[in-house]
């Protein structure tokens, strides 16, 4: 576990937390032996750091711009995809092991971390720990984030009078690590594809792929 602690950069006093935090209940059913009950206790810490950071680094902003950034930041695939930049899944316990790349699990056992912080080290350190390692995804939430999906519609609608149409072409990989391949239509517009984790994100890919060759087109909207 030190590998991971060293990733981490927080050493536990306890490692037993550490161990719980990373077992997924497909080992145990026993509910002090895997990470349900402190991913219950991490998605709330999770909240009252992230609204604490926010409050303190845009301090300039109203509760109507902090709102969506909040709800962006602890979603599940912004955990997630911190989980996977802390490589989580080579350490979590489950079977069958593929879990170990699930989104929803990854998310629960980022949260199940933090979670196993709090009681280990207390709120402070918790606080640190999300800083750490959600502090890329705090500052480009500073950025306006483009929707793929609207801006082609909103293109396409423009300069052809027609609709995105999506269509999933194909799916790989096992229940728990799907990838899924999108196909995306306009008529008179050309097609194009995209691959992701999700239906959602192979579309996003799919669409972001089109707008580039209608945007070369046509312009920007």
């Amino acid at each position: 576990m030190k590998n991971l602690e060293d990733i981490l950069a927080y050493h536990f006093k306890d490692k037993d937390l550490l161990e719980e935090a990373l077992t997924h209940s497909s080992l145990t059913g026993d509910v002090k032996k895997n990470y349900e009950r402190l991913e219950f206790l991490g998605d709330r810490v999770l909240g009252v750091a992230m609204a604490h950071l926010l409050y303190f680094t845009f301090s300039d902003e109203p509760e109507g711009a902090l709102s969506p950034r909040f709800v962006k930041l602890v979603r599940k695939e912004t955990v997630a995809e911190v989980a996977r930049e802390l490589k989580l899944n080579e350490f979590i316990k489950a079977t069958p092991a593929d879990l170990a790349f699930n989104e929803n699990v990854l998310c629960d056992v980022m949260e199940a971390v933090i979670g196993a912080i709090c009681l280990d080290g207390g709120f402070e350190k918790a606080i640190d720990f999300v800083d750490k390692h959600f502090k890329k995804h705090i500052e480009k939430s500073a950025e306006p984030e483009r929707d793929d999906k609207t801006v082609l519609q909103e293109t396409a609608h423009k300069f052809l009078k027609a609709h995105p149409v999506y269509e999933v072409v194909k799916k790989e990989g096992s229940e728990h690590n799907p990838i899924f391949y999108v196909k995306v239509s306009v008529e008179k517009g050309g097609s194009a594809f995209g691959e992701g984790k999700s239906k959602k994100s192979a579309e996003q890919a799919a669409a972001a792929e089109l707008l580039k060759i209608l945007e070369a087109k046509y312009g920007k909207k």
